[in-house]
């Protein structure tokens, strides 16, 4: 599965390069070569892989952790936080996930309703707390029903609903596109750290 998250967009404004574009990003999955039929999420524009490039130059293919540079046939409208990925195989998108979450702040807990950052990939979006669906018990992995709140280094099942659509894959199929972190606005501290478990249902 090729999930390539677009970190740049290079466009150098040497006159040697005018024409030069490329989109950097580290590999989240799969294998990406020249030849292959890509696609970009959101969009859904097609287009083919010119050239993988790294700091030391072309290389044949590239593969998950690497960072490179891709290079398309066409020029299509490619814009940082978007998902390169196979047509007949891409992630999810959405805008409301289920998740397991563990929260790790001490000044508060998570609850429906909460406001906070999500940063998925390279993607960052405000996510408002839907609810929180249970507690796991990570001693005896009693599933408390009863408990609305996470407070910390708790763990809990929750739902989030997203401003912008995420691209994402369930954390078991792909770890890099199957989790996130949440980020308390105020602060900007990290509060939560979690793994994605499939579309809300």
């Amino acid at each position: 599965d090729v999930r390539f998250p677009v970190q740049y967009v290079i466009r150098p404004h040497s006159g040697d390069w005018h024409d030069y574009r490329g989109y950097a990003g580290t590999v989240a999955g799969g294998v990406i070569k020249a030849g292959d039929e890509i696609m970009v999420l959101p969009s859904g524009f097609t287009s083919t892989v010119a050239a993988v490039e790294t700091a030391d130059g072309p290389v044949d293919e590239a593969f998950g952790p690497m960072t490179v540079t891709l290079r398309l046939t066409d020029e299509i409208d490619v814009r940082r936080g978007d998902m390169i990925c196979r047509p007949h195989n891409h992630p999810t998108v959405g805008q409301d996930i289920d998740a397991m979450v563990c929260w790790m702040s001490e000044t508060g807990s998570i609850a429906e309703g909460n406001k906070l950052v999500i940063k998925h990939t390279t993607r960052t979006a405000r996510a408002l707390v839907k609810g929180v669906q249970y507690r796991l018990d990570i001693n005896s992995l009693h599933r408390d029903d009863s408990a609305h709140t996470l407070s910390l280094n708790e763990i809990g099942r929750i739902r989030l609903r997203t401003t912008v659509p995420l691209f994402y894959d369930e954390y078991r199929r792909n770890r890099t596109t199957g989790s996130f972190i949440l980020i308390d606005e105020a602060t900007n501290n990290t509060v939560a750290a979690g793994m994605i478990l499939g579309p809300a249902t």
